[in-house]
């Protein structure tokens, strides 16, 4: 088919009109601010916006994958691939569809049937290869799609994964696309959390991040009282969307949750006094903590694998810093973990990988995450 004739899906014009910026102040503390597009009279119809990532990376395979398996899911959530719309370049999807046609048996969703905003490269990018090109590239399509659903146009945002390196050389200096997203958004922080059904479907994993992209030698000192109260607030609140009740775990910062401050003394100085107070103030609420991190998601792992022992797992699971919580999710969730910003006027969802250059046009990643991404989006936003 000519590159004519397969553009003609639709007409994107309508949508390339000036984002009005919202008035937001700091985040509530409390997740269940994430609005609601439903009850938004500005929301035109309900579709979730999908910006395209890195065009070097594996942004566009596991798209066209994700879309085409939600298309034969028996599930509701399939309403995620009924109507999306995707944020970046017609031309490379085009021939990123091709290209992996002649690598994969697996289905892709052909770009032909898809409603796309055409916002074209500047010069080629060949998978694999990370570049200035497609940083400016990846920064632009998240940009325009966190500006459709600013405007209400989308319900939620879903975005495949970008390389920070990539927006650096392109001269964006930003720690992650969660920064960018907040800054559009006018409000001063969101949270990271990751979300995961379990496999049994009668449990979730919950696990949000009180500190995200810094080193960790700025950990502590970047914690304080205050800080992981607001993320403390913010995972109650998800976590109440599935448990009215809910059971939450924060872990310790040092080895051992510091061990009566023989390794550490943040959780005697501030943590356990902190987490003392925030019980008194929710007394429906069962809140664990500060607890040993080596130990802390033990409970989540039996919950994974058991229905059995969901019954008695925490509901939530708040992690001081990236690596702390991440390594836990990763090992037993890494193709079906979700990536949920909180905090922001609208759901925003990722999946919980890289690019992943090295494979790259390669037509062997898998879609798992993103297939995820897009069902948390239309199930929760």
């Amino acid at each position: 088919m000519s590159r004519k004739k397969r553009s003609q899906r639709s007409s994107i014009q309508p949508w390339l009109t000036p984002v009005t910026r919202l008035n937001s102040s700091s985040p509530n503390s409390n997740s269940r601010s994430m609005a609601n597009p439903a009850s938004n009279p500005e929301v035109k119809e309900r579709r979730i916006a999908i910006a395209l990532g890195d065009p070097a990376g594996i942004g566009a395979e596991v798209t066209l994958k994700a879309l085409a398996a939600l298309r034969h899911s028996p599930s509701a959530s399939a309403g995620a691939a009924s109507n999306p719309l995707l944020v970046g370049c017609r031309h490379w999807l085009e021939q990123s569809y091709q290209a992996l046609r002649g690598v994969t048996d697996q289905p892709l969703a052909d770009p032909a049937s898809l409603d796309i905003l055409d916002l074209p490269l500047g010069e080629p990018v060949p998978a694999g290869q990370s570049s200035a090109a497609s940083g400016a590239a990846s920064f632009a399509w998240l940009t325009r799609a966190a500006e459709l659903v600013l405007q209400g146009r989308c319900q939620a945002l879903t975005t495949a994964p970008i390389a920070k390196q990539a927006w650096h050389a392109a001269g964006h200096a930003y720690p992650g696309q969660t920064e960018r997203l907040a800054e559009l958004a006018g409000v001063k922080e969101a949270s990271m959390l990751f979300t995961a059904l379990a496999p049994h479907g009668s449990w979730r994993l919950n696990t949000l991040l009180a500190t995200t992209h810094i080193p960790l030698s700025a950990v502590a000192t970047s914690l304080d009282g205050p800080r992981v109260e607001a993320k403390l607030n913010t995972l109650l609140g998800f976590c109440q969307r599935f448990a009215e009740r809910p059971r939450l775990v924060v872990a310790g910062l040092n080895p051992h949750a510091g061990e009566a401050g023989q390794l550490g003394q943040e959780e005697q100085a501030w943590l356990e006094p902190l987490l003392a107070t925030w019980r008194l103030r929710h007394p429906n609420v069962e809140l664990l903590g500060p607890l040993p991190p080596d130990t802390c998601w033990l409970g989540a792992g039996a919950a994974w694998a058991d229905p059995a022992a969901a019954q008695g797992a925490a509901d939530g699971y708040l992690a001081l810093y990236h690596d702390q919580g991440l390594i836990p999710v990763k090992l037993l969730a890494f193709d079906a973990a979700v990536n949920t910003t909180l905090g922001l006027p609208f759901l925003r969802t990722s999946p919980d990988h890289g690019t992943a250059f090295a494979i790259a046009g390669q037509g062997i990643a898998r879609r798992q995450s993103m297939e995820a991404a897009l069902e948390t989006a239309w199930e929760l936003g």
